[in-house]
């Protein structure tokens, strides 16, 4: 049985957890391999995972920490 686009959205967040039972996650990979604007969506949901992740590892950075809080004062207003 063929996976909807609107079931590949459902099922996202269980595939890049790795939790995604092996059948499902083959539904999903097939329709990934038949429609761009999904393959589209999951890639721009893993760049936006990998952007937080650096990010976050930008915060933990003492040196980083003035710079990142001058910006954000900046946007603010403060």
């Amino acid at each position: 049985m063929d996976l909807t686009c609107r079931e590949l959205v459902e099922l996202v967040t269980e595939l890049l957890e790795d939790v995604l039972p092996a059948d499902e996650r083959e539904r999903f990979e097939a329709h990934l391999a038949d429609c761009e604007g999904c393959e589209a969506y999951v890639e721009q949901i893993r760049a936006t995972i990998d952007l937080s992740a650096r990010i976050r590892a930008l915060d933990a950075q003492p040196e980083m920490a003035a710079l990142l809080q001058a910006f954000r004062d900046f946007r603010t207003g403060a």
